[in-house]
């Protein structure tokens, strides 16, 4: 079987489980969300390993399997090794090494950021140009992101004014949220991040884009999130840190590669429009001499 087979028959399995996710109980959920984010692990781990981690009954991964459709967990699992054995590039293992290489925290914290990069930039090709794709087909571009997701929205917020000067960030700046929701409009994209716990504010936002009519992209820590359940590019990102707090480091690496594909996609344009704008900043004092 050629290795796009492999892929697709993981793709599909993929899609069903987001498809049924919000019918599941509460065993089967946390089983398939594990399932979707660590899905090397699934390739190379026993089941009873697999459901302690999900923190799952073994027997639920059994009975996930054969409301999937499958015969019991071997036959399950077995997706997952043609996916392991079949992927173009090993880049989480190469950067998982670099994991508990020194005793200092300084040396794991930025091991641990390698690692979160590698695993963004291995998750997320597809999911980027996806978002590329709807943001350049929309008629305005809305940004939210809040608390500590706020620097990743406010990033890319900041680096695609640059090339499209109407985009809006939605800050909800003295609790004005909900009128900034107002100026959502049908053929609109809306591009939330949030990761867990996930902010009210940024599922109000997906929410209410939904119900406006606009394409969502969700950069969040899972595909099984209940930011990415509502979006239709969801761009996954590595948040694991050694701190007591999850990384943004994958989530800033990821806006800014979706803002320099953009760029890159735009052509001419795009080197004329940032151009005037630097310009502008110059004249304006932006930057000192």
């Amino acid at each position: 079987m050629q290795a796009s087979t492999h892929h697709d028959r993981h793709a599909a399995l993929i899609a069903e489980i987001q498809a049924r996710y919000a019918q599941f109980s509460p065993q089967f959920q946390a089983g398939a969300r594990y399932l979707v984010d660590h899905p090397d692990d699934v390739a190379v781990s026993s089941m009873r390993s697999i459901a302690t981690r999900a923190r799952v009954q073994s027997a639920a991964l059994v009975r996930l399997a054969q409301q999937l459709g499958f015969a019991g967990w071997p036959e399950l699992k077995s997706i997952f090794v043609e996916r392991l054995r079949t992927r173009p590039a090993p880049y989480a293992e190469k950067a998982g090494a670099l994991a508990g290489k020194g005793a200092e925290l300084v040396a794991e914290v930025f091991a641990v950021q390698q690692r979160n990069l590698a695993a963004t930039e291995c998750a997320s090709q597809a999911a980027l140009q996806a978002a590329a794709g709807l943001l350049e087909a929309a008629g305005r571009v809305h940004v939210a992101g809040f608390r500590a997701a706020h620097p990743i929205a406010y990033t890319f917020h900041y680096l695609y004014r640059l090339l499209r000067p109407s985009v809006q960030l939605l800050s909800g700046q003295g609790g004005t949220l909900e009128m900034d929701l107002r100026a959502l409009q049908s053929g609109d994209a809306v591009v939330v991040a949030s990761f867990a716990p996930y902010s009210s504010e940024a599922l109000l936002v997906a929410g209410r884009a939904r119900q406006a009519g606009c394409m969502v992209v969700a950069v969040s820590d899972s595909a099984m999130s209940p930011l990415a359940r509502q979006a239709h590019a969801s761009i996954v990102i590595a948040v694991d840190s050694p701190s007591f707090f999850p990384s943004i480091v994958a989530g800033i690496a990821a806006v800014e590669s979706l803002a320099e594909l953009l760029v890159a996609r735009a052509g001419p344009e795009a080197v004329q429009a940032i151009a005037a704008a630097e310009s502008q900043l110059r004249e304006l004092g932006a930057y000192a001499p």
